[in-house]
């Protein structure tokens, strides 16, 4: 443990699989007063920390004040680099503590880790640190802007309730529309890479990372998932989460769409709207009442006309910020 480096009476540590329930009851109190719309309970962050990438003893770090965790920060890097090697960072203060200093702190420890991070892993090449926070947190847009960030990227968090009908594009002749089953798990990586090679901020997924984050997580839901082939070749899909930190937390049952994408070969058909359509039908068959997805305001595929289209509406808009990282 240490105090050094932190405001007076904070002891700081990595995080630990022992301090997933503060961890959560630090994100809740942090959700009820920035309202991003996000909520996790303990099985969730355990997943987090077990990100095969993640160097938790030198990558995480939580504050303490006695046995409360009143902050914390997370530092990772992308299992490729495309063009700019991007250390992401996340962290939090909880809000009856803010105001002395620990945001900053936090911050300050970030910089310091992803520098560390892009020496290590990407020496020489480009690279620079995001993070994000949603729009209306204007203290973290202030915090964030004096440490010499600035903003670079906007993405939509989209709803789309299903108290209106949901009509569902039919298939052009040719393709077919199936549910996601284990067979096609590395052909759908495979494809999710190469849909998602044009897409700012995106690095191709390695087997252990997609199988952490997409296919293998918990949340993941194989019947509210849905392919588009052409022949045996996976031409786009959409794939369906449920957070039930969420469901606790906001009495509605939400299917989260992760990942939607057509491969270049088959753009301009609306096969993603395909997938879509038939993940929120099956969703609203099976007792769930809104789907909702995130968007990059300037995707080059033109998704976000699509998932207007759909009925999706835009409830909240998320800022990414970046700071250039020195080239070792």
């Amino acid at each position: 443990m240490s105090t050094e480096g932190w405001p007076a009476g904070l002891v700081a540590r990595p995080i630990d699989r022992a301090d997933a329930d503060a961890w959560a009851e630090l994100l809740a109190a942090k959700e009820k007063v920035d309202a991003e719309g996000e909520n996790y309970d303990a099985d969730d962050l355990l997943e987090e920390l077990a990100d095969p990438k993640l160097d938790a003893a030198r990558d995480t770090v939580a504050l303490w004040s006695g046995e409360q965790m009143v902050g914390y920060g997370v530092a990772r890097t992308p299992d490729v680099v495309v063009d700019v090697h991007r250390v992401r960072t996340e962290g939090a203060v909880h809000p009856q503590w803010r105001g002395r200093g620990i945001g900053a702190a936090l911050v300050d420890w970030l910089g310091r880790r992803a520098a560390e991070l892009h020496a290590e892993r990407q020496p020489g090449a480009v690279g620079e640190i995001n993070t994000g926070a949603i729009s209306t947190n204007t203290g973290a847009e202030q915090l964030l802007s004096g440490a010499g960030y600035e903003k670079c990227r906007y993405f939509f968090h989209m709803l789309r309730p299903f108290a209106t009908p949901i009509v569902e594009p039919a298939t052009p002749e040719g393709l077919r529309l199936v549910a996601y089953t284990p067979e096609y798990d590395e052909p759908l990586r495979l494809a999710h890479n190469e849909v998602f090679l044009d897409h700012w901020g995106s690095s191709p997924k390695s087997p252990e990372s997609w199988k952490t984050w997409f296919t293998g997580s918990r949340a993941f839901r194989p019947a509210l998932s849905y392919l588009v082939l052409d022949e045996d070749e996976i031409v786009a899909y959409a794939l369906g989460y449920e957070w039930v930190a969420d469901t606790e937390a906001t009495g509605i049952r939400e299917v989260y769409v992760g990942q939607v994408g057509t491969r270049r070969t088959h753009r301009g058909r609306g096969l993603a709207g395909v997938a879509l359509a038939r993940v929120m039908t099956e969703a609203a068959t099976t007792g769930f009442q809104r789907a909702s997805l995130g968007v990059d305001a300037e995707n080059p595929t033109g998704a976000l006309g699509l998932y207007e289209r759909l009925g999706f509406a835009t409830e909240h808009t998320f800022v990414t910020y970046r700071k250039p990282l020195p080239a070792s």
